[in-house]
């Protein structure tokens, strides 16, 4: 290899993120540079952040030498992917590690996303002050520079785990009846982001059980028109009823609620006219300007009690995410099959401290998550909060769908695409009950007006760091582990199994 190295900033799309960021993301280039000259090596900064996928092209496609992403924030993969795929030079993606700044959300985004395309790069994370004195850091970098790869212990993954009978014939009584009718899955857009590791598309879901009928995000403005104002009247009465706690503010009002009813009444209209069993609800960018924050409604969908429920709740993927909505279905009927409550939560791995000698998770994405997540109770709304949507990228007034996770054993699974190739990752864990103070301090320390759901997920920081293939997860409370990978097997899946179960 050279020993000269290039930077870049990859950030969103956005400016006022990118702005914010702009002080971390030069104290961080600063960090890295020292640590590659500490090594030996001459790096060099691509100039400005790169927030458009065309940037990627012009600034990385004609950079012969080894190409290091600095993620300090979050960041669409399409900044990253537009500019290396095809090349073969080496490329690695580093984070901070830090709750108020989530790169390691757009290194796993953006991670996931060039596995897609089976493009070769590796992964590295620090959490310290001065990166240079990071021994496993230094230690990483330097194998880097050597080999153009990092490798990661893979012990807490396996591939095939005990099944008991009982647990397959579950399986293969859900497997036949999405044979007998594909799981139907309604796309309100598709590919939130720069994320191109969340869409699969029909030709990949199609062998899988799963179908999808796609629809252009502006159905949801136009047909809200005729959502009659006595259902989103009555609508409200039912959230308030069930104890949702608002905390309006400025922009963020009663009607602005309403607004967020009237669009979760389209979206159900079309599920029941489509007779749909699942969605993914895009939302961002396209709607920024135009509706209200999706976060409520989606809440609700998520949600066995909400207005005009038929009893269970409605799985929909935040961000339009086939990789979560698939397993989110798959857990929700396995629940269901064992007379559990089938609610599913889909969430961000926010940033990972430590609690009784365990690596334990922040999740947080507000309206992947349904109120049984909060309240474990099937017919309340109570330990709802609501919060006005964060105004550096919601221009419209509207709230969020946030609570706290309550402890309680978890199943975990995650869907991803190699090379045209369906994986399921599954694994188990628990939720747990952090001490107030540690729960406060982590809470405010990343974005309050989101959920949280302090989360062991079986296996360490260090593999879910170096292995996982997403920011996002799906979970649910109980142990369907066996019947999960039984029927992901069952359904043509490739299975990897975390954790020593």
């Amino acid at each position: 290899m050279s020993k000269r190295v290039a930077i870049y900033w990859p950030g969103e799309f956005y400016e006022k993120p990118n702005k914010l960021a702009q002080p971390e993301a030069e104290a961080a280039l600063v960090q890295l540079q020292r640590a590659f000259e500490k090594l030996g090596w001459e790096p060099y900064v691509i100039e400005g952040c790169i927030d458009r996928p065309h940037k990627a092209q012009e600034k990385l496609w004609n950079i012969k030498d080894p190409v290091v992403g600095l993620f300090v924030h979050f960041a669409w993969g399409t900044h990253t992917l537009e500019g290396v795929i095809g090349k073969d030079t080496p490329l690695l993606l580093c984070s901070n590690f830090n709750r108020k700044w989530p790169g390691l959300v757009g290194l796993l985004s953006t991670s996931a996303s060039l596995k897609s395309f089976d493009h070769d790069h590796s992964r590295i994370w620090t959490d310290a002050e001065d990166w240079s004195s990071d021994e496993l850091f230094m230690s990483r970098l330097s194998e880097w520079c050597t080999t153009g790869q990092i490798q990661y212990d893979d012990s807490e993954i396996k591939r095939v785990m005990p099944i008991s009978s009982e647990s397959v014939d579950i399986a293969k009584s859900v497997a036949e009846e999405i044979r007998r009718k594909r799981i139907t899955m309604l796309m309100l857009g598709d590919t939130s982001q720069g994320m191109v590791n969340s869409y699969f598309g029909p030709r990949l879901l199609m062998k899988h059980g799963f179908s999808e009928y796609k629809f252009d995000q502006s159905w949801i403005a136009h047909r809200g028109q005729f959502v009659t104002q006595e259902r989103i009247e009555e609508a409200f009465k039912f959230v308030v009823e069930k104890g949702v706690k608002f905390h309006w503010e400025d922009d963020f009002t009663p009607e602005s609620t309403k607004e967020q009813l009237r669009d979760y009444l389209t979206v159900l209209d079309m599920v029941n006219e489509y007779k749909a069993d699942c969605l993914g609800w895009q939302h961002q960018i396209g709607m920024l300007e135009v509706l209200p924050p999706s976060d409520f409604a989606e809440g609700l969908l998520n949600s066995a009690c909400r207005p005009e429920s038929n009893g269970k709740s409605i799985v929909c993927a935040t961000e339009a995410d086939q990789g979560n909505a698939m397993p989110a279905e798959l857990l929700k009927r396995l629940l269901e099959k064992k007379g559990l409550h089938g609610a599913v939560f889909m969430h961000d791995l926010r940033w990972c401290g430590e609690h009784e000698n365990k690596d334990i998770w922040m999740m947080c994405n507000s309206g992947s998550s349904g109120a049984y997540g909060f309240n474990k109770q099937v017919d309340s709304l109570e330990g709802v909060n609501s919060y006005r949507q964060v105004r550096r990228k919601f221009p419209i007034g509207g709230g969020t769908f946030a609570g706290l996770g309550q402890p309680g054993e978890i199943t975990w699974a995650r869907c991803y695409n190699i090379n045209d190739k369906l994986i399921m990752d599954i694994g188990r864990g628990n939720i747990v009950d952090l001490p107030e103070e540690k729960r406060n301090e982590w809470w405010s320390g990343a974005t309050p007006e989101w959920p949280l759901l302090p989360t062991d997920l079986g296996v360490s920081k260090e593999t879910i760091m170096g292995h996982y293939m997403s920011n996002h997860i799906a979970i649910c409370y109980g142990d369907v582990m066996q019947e999960m990978v039984a029927l992901s097997t069952e359904l043509g899946f490739e299975v990897r199994i975390f954790g020593n179960n």
